[in-house]
């Protein structure tokens, strides 16, 4: 998938990623984006992560809304860690979130606002082209493009957790859930995050101390405070 431009973004924001995309694609650059390219009965997280992986460079369609959105920022970090580029097509005046700012802190920024957001869309289109052209290694691709030198970034790739101190106590082992708990908390959290919920509920069970702290991991995954208190509330037996 070498050329691959991915387009990440937050549900709220799905008709402008679209048009983006629209408008990259009519200018001759191969786009993925999920759900249109998600395989018909693939896993959706398995299939992003590759989707990351071989692509040549993210662009992120940033917003307010994509600022709290909890999938996003799995992408970005995923992006970061394969240490590929990532543009930030800004929608409006938001900052990043702490989660996302140390991501995005050295990456590019492209605000796509107060006119008409078209009107930046060939901005990015050259920058991406010039960037996906074949040139010499030792280029600085997009953001050499853009004008800014990803050279002089610092590789922010995911840190190994640190090794125990000598004399520190053993970790208790993890608590083990029921498959019907398990498969519970995977129904009511695929209604809001689709086939991805599985994937998640099997990675929150791996760390939570109990269930009640694995309901917690899992509703921090959902965007808004409805969502979350929808999937917090009990329920009827």
């Amino acid at each position: 998938m070498a050329g691959v431009v991915f387009v990440s973004y937050s549900q709220t924001d799905r008709t402008t990623a679209f048009e983006l995309v629209e408008a990259l694609e009519a200018r001759g650059l191969a786009c993925w984006i999920a759900p249109r390219d998600i395989t018909p009965a693939a896993e959706w997280a398995a299939e992003i992560i590759d989707a990351i992986s071989a692509a040549s460079v993210m662009v992120l369609v940033f917003s307010r809304h994509s600022n709290q959105s909890p999938q996003v920022r799995r992408e970005v970090e995923r992006a970061v860690h394969k240490r590929l580029p990532v543009v930030a097509f800004r929608l409006e005046d938001v900052m990043p979130e702490r989660s996302l700012e140390y991501f995005l802190s050295s990456q590019h920024w492209l605000d796509a606002f107060p006119a008409a957001r078209a009107s930046y869309h060939e901005a990015l289109i050259l920058a991406l082209r010039r960037a996906l052209e074949p040139r010499d290694p030792s280029a600085s691709g997009v953001h050499a493009a853009l004008g800014t030198a990803l050279s002089s970034a610092p590789a922010m790739a995911a840190r190994p957790p640190a090794p125990p101190a000598s004399g520190a106590a053993t970790p208790l082992a993890a608590p083990e859930f029921s498959a019907a708990q398990l498969r519970e908390l995977e129904r009511r959290l695929a209604r809001h995050l689709g086939p991805i919920a599985k994937l998640l509920v099997a990675r929150a069970a791996a760390r939570a101390t109990g269930f009640e702290d694995l309901r917690r991991l899992l509703a921090a995954e959902l965007e808004s405070d409805q969502q979350r208190s929808e999937f917090l509330k009990p329920q009827p037996h």
